[in-house]
């Protein structure tokens, strides 16, 4: 059981110390700005997955620099999509400079109609409408850690590489919110995941937000980049912090992850040795400010 954890918040994903509202290096583009693509007005960008734990972020952070955003999800009012079957893309996307591919599936029965085939429906639909950049969220070590969450990303990744849209791929680390998540669901049973061989370097939703929309306002780069939390750690001492704000009582439980798995954890391919954007909040700071504002965790 606490290593199926452990596996969860390791899949479960939702993508240089650089200036945290910079994260790139990239100017963020407003009306006396010009971005990395040349453009001096607001764009039109559309976000598939626009709601959520990732999504919303990307969406404020776009229209707080003054874009237009369309929000595609199948829940949406304005812009109903699905892309398990491509209904509603022409018309979302219909006049877009920009898609950002934000959307997420973790259920083995739809992960890859979603993310796969759903990726391709999409930059198809693109190159209809004329857009001309898709960025798509993925996650740091897809391809070093074997999993068949991760697999499929890869494939998602792929998908894109190969699409007939100019792209760039934004790899994040696992977010706070992924890792509080998992912790609040195993203190119900009066334990936490935590192991010192499992490492990782997590970072707060809204700072991965920060670094796709630099991206979504540049040229496609055509590769991938990397944004990163501020800290490597480990599970025990993520589990521990964690404890400790919200004042739980549970146990800490080594998790051991046996085979290839394991060593790809224990190797730290879900960290990211050189970052092209990192973000400033640790995850203790980010509990506290979480606890400070909507009493998170207690």
């Amino acid at each position: 059981m606490v290593t199926a954890h452990v596996s969860q918040m390791a899949g479960l994903s939702r993508p240089l110390d650089m200036n945290p509202i910079d994260p790139l290096g990239m100017n963020p583009m407003d009306a006396n700005h010009t971005n990395g693509a040349g453009h001096t007005h607001p764009l039109d960008i559309a976000v598939a997955g626009g709601t959520g734990t990732l999504g919303r972020h990307v969406v404020e952070e776009l229209r707080a620099r003054g874009h237009n955003v369309r929000v595609l999800s199948r829940s949406s009012a304005q812009y109903p999509v699905d892309l398990s079957t491509g209904q509603g893309l022409e018309a979302a996307l219909a006049g877009c400079d920009v898609v950002v591919d934000a959307a997420n599936s973790v259920s083995p029965r739809t992960m890859r109609a979603t993310l796969v085939d759903g990726t391709k429906r999409l930059v198809a639909a693109e190159r209809a409408a004329g857009v001309g950049h898709h960025v798509c969220v993925s996650i740091v070590g897809c391809d070093r850690v074997p999993m068949p969450y991760y697999k499929v990303k890869v494939a998602q990744e792929e998908a894109v590489a190969a699409g007939p849209v100019p792209w760039t791929i934004v790899r994040a680390t696992q977010f706070h919110e992924l890792v509080a998540g998992v912790f609040t669901a195993t203190a119900r049973a009066r334990f936490l995941p935590a192991s010192k061989n499992v490492i990782m370097q997590p970072m707060a939703a809204v700072e991965a937000a920060r670094a796709v929309a630099d991206a979504a306002e540049a040229a496609p780069r055509h590769d991938r980049i990397e944004a990163a939390g501020p800290e490597r750690t480990d599970l025990r001492t993520l589990a521990a912090t964690w404890r400790t704000a919200t004042a739980r009582r549970a146990a800490l439980l080594p998790a051991p992850v046996p085979g290839r798995m394991g060593r790809a954890l224990r190797a730290g391919h879900l960290a990211s040795a050189r970052p092209d954007a990192q973000g400033v909040t640790a995850f203790a700071e980010w509990l506290r400010e979480r606890a400070a504002t909507a009493g998170y965790g207690a």
